[in-house]
């Protein structure tokens, strides 16, 4: 009884092994067939990455769709390589045990494949584009890629963002320099023995005068009263800028207007005072003891 089950086992076994054999020829052409299609696929990636660059100005749609041929090329390729090597069964078998186990990895991975298919909406229809400065939620910074999972954005002070797709789906998107118009403002303070609109007329000048604000019938420099204040009436300034740099050229261009507003009022004769502090005596009390120290060299 023994004999004969170790006479069917290394038959089995040397039956296994002429199939391998018989396999080999095909497996290194299915080899040799996964690595030239693996270099063809990547010439092509390329080609359609330079024809979509050519013919389309948005290079985040291009890297998705360039990424998106080279899989589906990489797929058509294996499944080219099984079939020459005689594994068609096992290609067929790969295909039916995705299909079972699709529902059983569709809630494993909910996430990954709701990621994927946002990412697909966002590559064809997106609020920004790349190098916009975008609020995501509570998340702000200038975007430098899309993935098929995730948008990153590079924050202004260095770090990097991975926001998952359907968070960029579902949250609101705030574009800041989606058509490079950004308008900028601050408050400047003012005597209340100036005259205000003396002064609103010389700040419109100074401020439609400076490098890099822009005037147009949509986009208006204006200055209104906005409060007023303790010890001055503040003038609140309002004007557009066109960049794109969003954070470092808007800002630059903000503050060399601060500066131009507050030397001309200056030479203009308006006074910019400072903050008055009110000290209130309570009950009980008739002063307030002050005393003054004058530190002098020894």
């Amino acid at each position: 009884m023994v004999q004969g089950f170790t006479d069917r086992l290394l038959a089995s076994l040397r039956q296994d092994w002429q199939h391998f054999i018989d396999l080999i020829p095909g497996i290194l052409l299915a080899i040799f067939i996964v690595v030239v299609g693996m270099l063809i696929t990547s010439k092509l990636a390329q080609v359609t990455r330079g024809v979509l660059a050519k013919r389309s100005r948005d290079p985040l749609m291009t890297n998705f769709l360039t990424k998106t041929v080279k899989l589906i090329l990489g797929t058509v390729v294996v499944i080219v390589a099984l079939r020459a090597a005689g594994l068609q069964g096992v290609a067929t078998g790969l295909f039916a045990a995705a299909g079972a186990s699709a529902i059983i990895i569709g809630f494993a991975f909910r996430d990954i494949g709701e990621n994927f298919i946002a990412g697909v909406i966002l590559s064809f229809s997106r609020p920004f584009n790349l190098h916009d400065t975008v609020g995501i939620g509570d998340l702000f910074g200038k975007v430098t890629a899309l993935e098929f999972r995730y948008t990153k954005l590079k924050t202004f002070d260095g770090r990097d963002l991975y926001i998952p797709n359907s968070d960029v789906i579902k949250k609101p998107v705030f574009n800041y320099t989606e058509d490079g118009f950004y308008r900028l403002e601050f408050i400047v303070g003012i005597d209340y023995d100036d005259k205000i609109e003396g002064a609103r007329a010389l700040i419109l000048d100074v401020v439609r005068a400076s490098p890099g604000v822009i005037e147009d019938e949509t986009h208006e420099a204006f200055v209104v009263v906005d409060q007023l204040a303790v010890s001055t009436v503040n003038l609140k300034v309002h004007f557009w800028v066109d960049t794109k740099e969003y954070r470092k050229q808007a800002s630059i261009i903000r503050g060399s207007v601060i500066t131009n507003v507050k030397e001309a009022l200056e030479e203009n004769g308006y006074s910019l005072p400072g903050e008055i502090q009110e000290i209130k005596l309570y009950s009980g009390q008739g002063s307030i003891p002050v005393s003054v120290k004058i530190e002098g060299n020894d």
